[in-house]
């Protein structure tokens, strides 16, 4: 039975810039709760309570993340990226028994993980895998499994064809470790392929069938989300709301918490100690205020949202469904905002937003996003100089974490801003920015005498 998940969190997640820089990609958080501590708690609630996390880069983000967790936590850190497989492998050293492996980006239902378990502790394969169709999916940009009535028949990386792509949750008997430890550093690639030398937990399921061993495959029941690029934010954060309302049963409100008789509310509420809905504010969908948030004076909640603690939204502002704002922030007089922002964004004076936003990003007046192309077509991605058309939200705004922007600038489709840089005042911002940079406009000027002579005086 299985009772230890080992948690890999140690990866640089560069296809994840600008959200990359200043913390790993596992502590992103999805509805205010870092992914991370969303599988530690799922682990946890299905019994697993003993948890390895492997750590490298940004690992103060993830022990922060995890900072009261109900797990038996213990962090070991891979000095160097090798790979899944040898990540796996150091987390898994000194333990005695089956164990769960989980990528630590992965926004994944629960029932996903109760399911995995329940096929290996009833089966006992070698191996198991949690698998999900690509739906939409490139299955160049994924790890492919070939499946056959649930087993495993064949790994490609990045192929041509497939239709299963591997979601980063493996469950392993002892036995298979070794297969970890002689993994070759290479995934098996179609003809053409170019692989990094990287040893990928794939490749060890290879290995595995090509001596005779048997490995189990699931398809994802619920829903599952990686966290690899920028706009799987989005997905994420849209998947995680859904949920959170299929599971809401009626109202739940702390009772130091005020409802105005002037606000409209047609939603279910959730609201924390201290939270204040005003008059004239507007809630269509379900809606999580946190301690101390408020939505005052007119604000227009349009759909399910998550605002956080301390934060205000006000004056006519409006805030798309599927949104989810952090902690601390404020966001009002006429603003519009729709997507992920996190602590402390100052989102006010006619903005208009749609997109990701990292945090303490401050927003200057009437800055607004361009989301629609002439041609209605979808942006074209550069992601580490690879061409991706991203599935979702291709024309969003990706702003890095501490950036600010000035009056009046303009953000084109698709457009990201790297961490501690600005866009300055009228600004048309055609090309990604790169962090700890500045962009201004460089203005002419002609200057002319006038006056009461020019009138005839």
């Amino acid at each position: 039975m299985i009772q230890t998940a080992i948690l890999l969190a140690a990866g640089a997640g560069t296809r994840f810039w600008p959200y990359n820089v200043v913390r790993n990609k596992c502590a992103f958080p999805i509805a205010n709760v870092p992914a991370v501590r969303r599988l530690s708690d799922d682990l946890a609630a299905l019994g697993i309570t003993r948890q390895v996390v492997v750590v490298g880069a940004g690992e103060a983000s993830v022990r922060a993340a995890l900072r009261g967790a109900s797990a038996e936590i213990a962090f070991v850190r891979q000095a160097h990226p090798d790979g899944t497989a040898a990540a796996a492998l150091l987390g898994a050293a000194g333990i005695d028994g089956d164990t769960l492996v989980v990528a630590g980006d992965s926004v994944t239902d629960r029932a996903n993980l109760a399911a995995l378990r329940e096929r290996f502790e009833r089966d006992r394969p070698l191996a198991a895998a949690l698998t999900q169709p690509l739906g939409a999916e490139s299955s160049l940009d994924w790890l492919i499994a070939y499946v056959d009535d649930g087993e495993l028949r064949g790994v490609e990386g990045h192929s041509r064809d497939g239709d299963r792509r591997f979601c980063g949750v493996y469950a392993f008997r002892p036995e298979a470790l070794p297969f970890l430890r002689d993994n070759p550093a290479l995934m098996r690639v179609g003809v053409g392929g170019m692989p990094p030398v990287e040893a990928e937990i794939a490749q060890s399921l290879q290995m595995m069938i090509d001596e005779g061993h048997t490995v189990a495959v699931i398809d994802a029941p619920g829903f599952h989300v990686d966290l690899d690029k920028p706009w799987h934010i989005l997905e994420a954060n849209g998947q995680v709301i859904a949920a959170m309302a299929a599971a809401l049963e009626g109202h739940q409100i702390d009772p130091t918490a005020r409802v105005h008789d002037g606000a409209d509310i047609g939603g279910r509420l959730v609201l924390g100690p201290g939270a204040v809905i005003g008059n004239r504010v507007v809630v269509d969908g379900d809606l999580w205020l946190g301690a101390g948030a408020k939505a005052l004076n007119g604000a227009i909640v349009q759909g399910r949202a998550v605002i956080g603690q301390g934060t205000v939204v006000r004056d006519y502002c409006q805030i798309g469904g599927g949104s989810s704002l952090g902690a601390r922030g404020v966001y009002g007089h006429g603003a519009e905002f729709s997507g992920v922002a996190l602590d402390t964004v100052y989102c006010y004076h006619y903005c208009e937003i749609w997109g990701v936003v990292g945090q303490a990003v401050d927003f200057g007046a009437a800055t607004v996003c361009g989301n629609l192309r002439f041609d209605d077509r979808d942006t074209v991605w550069r992601i580490k100089g690879r061409p991706e058309i991203p599935t979702t939200a291709a024309n969003a705004a990706y702003f890095g974490d501490f950036c600010r922007t000035g009056v009046n600038a303009i953000i084109m489709p698709g457009r990201r801003l790297g961490v501690y840089s600005i866009c300055g005042p009228g600004v048309i911002l055609h090309d990604d920015l790169p962090d700890r940079t500045m962009i201004m406009v460089a203005q002419q000027v002609t200057t002319r005498p006038w006056g009461p002579e020019r009138y005839g005086w």
